[in-house]
């Protein structure tokens, strides 16, 4: 983590902006101090934990329990701070609890599974999943780890069959945002919100989250929220998660794309800062980039996409699609791209991975392909704006000016400010054939 937070330190200062966003006279990292006293207080127990479970592991080599409590705490770190050798630190000590004792070591199964889910390695998920179903079918978080595995693989039908099993247990904590996401997936915001609103609310009275367990549900809800264009409700959302866990790099990056989609790129910018000095991402250093190029700052804007590329260099695991969209939208060869993402989904058949093929072949100039592709992608009436945008771009190469006119008017209307710069070329398109 240090040498993150380096790198950052010095983009930040070699780009010449700085500090923090200044609201009604006030940083915003001032505010409640005792909340963030509370956040660190709460990362220094983490740390003593860690501490004293590597050593009771060290001292005792076959004790299996320790090393499923070390490993669950490795993941846990790594959430929070976005570590991702912590990520990898848990993978290995859960397999080590595992070969001590398979049996009677649920968790430590659990939490392997779940730090394959981080590395997008969903097949072997999808395996330790499907065993502890078949050893415990009545277990709800058994089958709800397994809908979210297959969610991920693309495998929708199987996902909806796993949590129809789960229609009692719909509202808990463990249930309630992954069946919220494939909801959304199908096009059912509304549901979706109605799930992720009550579990967000059940994580505020639940004494055994951690401090950033009870901030993610309400960064779910303003992900949700942003992504169905309502700004308002995003903005509380992150705002009421961030009262959770100040400086919680996650929810400052999403505030920040709603200053995006309101147009306040300095706004924006000065978020985005404090995200990265958190956790050098790769991904909101690109947004950071496409942000400096819609002001119109080309020097500010090649120096993050510079520092991204050196920090995606250094991620683990198969390719990141946000990332790989923003490569492509810079004008980088689409051939090795389309090659990845061809070859993604012949295991992992989601939306998102048929919309990165679609945009890749579209960079490539093979339009019938890309509408090929692009339908795997619309199959599931998913309201997602830049699903939408990409759809009508392809339709408008193709010469399909209706049906190009009809994505992009539905892109601009689900989210207006969906991207920096795409929703000036919607309607830029839009213009040009009469939409």
């Amino acid at each position: 983590m240090k040498t993150r937070t380096t790198a950052a330190a010095i983009l930040l200062a070699g780009a010449g902006v700085g500090g923090f966003l200044v609201v009604d006279g006030m940083r915003e990292a001032d505010a409640a101090p005792a909340t963030v006293q509370a956040a660190a207080a709460e990362g220094e127990i983490r740390e003593k934990d860690i501490a004293l479970f590597e050593l009771r592991a060290k001292q005792d080599p076959f004790s299996a329990l320790d090393r499923a409590r070390l490993a669950s705490l490795y993941l846990q770190r790594g959430r929070s701070t976005g570590d991702f050798q912590d990520v990898l630190r848990a993978e290995a000590v859960a397999r080590e609890s595992i070969a001590l004792r398979e049996g009677r070591n649920a968790g430590a199964r659990v939490t392997l599974a779940s730090t394959l889910l981080a590395q997008h390695r969903f097949q072997e998920a999808r395996a330790i999943a499907a065993a502890l179903v078949a050893e415990e079918p009545r277990r709800p978080s058994y089958r709800a780890l397994l809908g979210e595995v297959q969610m991920e693989l693309g495998d929708y039908a199987g996902s909806a069959a796993s949590f129809d099993t789960l229609a009692l247990h719909r509202n808990t904590l463990g249930v309630a945002p992954r069946a919220a996401r494939l909801e959304e997936i199908r096009g059912r915001t509304s549901e979706a919100r109605k799930l992720l609103a009550q579990a967000a609310h059940q994580s505020l009275s639940h004494g055994g989250l951690a401090r950033e367990q009870r901030a993610w549900f309400q960064m779910r809800r303003g992900d949700l929220e942003l992504r169905a264009g309502k700004l308002r409700r995003a903005e509380r959302a992150y705002r009421d998660g961030l009262a959770i866990n100040p400086e919680d790099h996650r929810i400052l990056a999403g505030l920040a794309r709603v200053e995006v989609a309101r147009g306040r790129h300095e706004r924006a910018l000065a978020l985005q800062e404090r995200s990265i000095a958190q956790v050098l991402d790769p991904v909101i250093l690109a947004e950071m980039s496409e942000v400096a190029l819609a002001l119109r700052d080309s020097v500010r804007a090649r120096e993050y996409a510079r520092v991204a590329a050196v920090a995606a260099s250094q991620e683990s695991g198969s390719m990141h699609r946000a990332w790989s969209l923003f490569l492509l939208d810079q004008g980088h060869d689409a051939a090795p791209i389309a090659a990845g993402a061809a070859a993604d989904l012949r295991t992992r058949r989601d939306v998102y991975g048929f919309d990165l093929l679609a945009w890749a072949l579209y960079r490539q100039g093979r339009f019938a392909d890309a509408r090929d592709a692009m339908k795997g992608a619309l199959r599931m009436g998913t309201r997602d704006a830049l699903l939408l945008f990409h759809a009508g771009m392809i339709e408008r190469a193709l010469g399909n000016h209706a049906a190009a006119a009809r994505h992009l008017e539905g892109a601009l209307e689900i989210h207006p400010g969906f991207h920096p710069r795409h929703p000036a070329t919607a309607r830029a398109v839009l213009d040009s054939i009469g939409g």
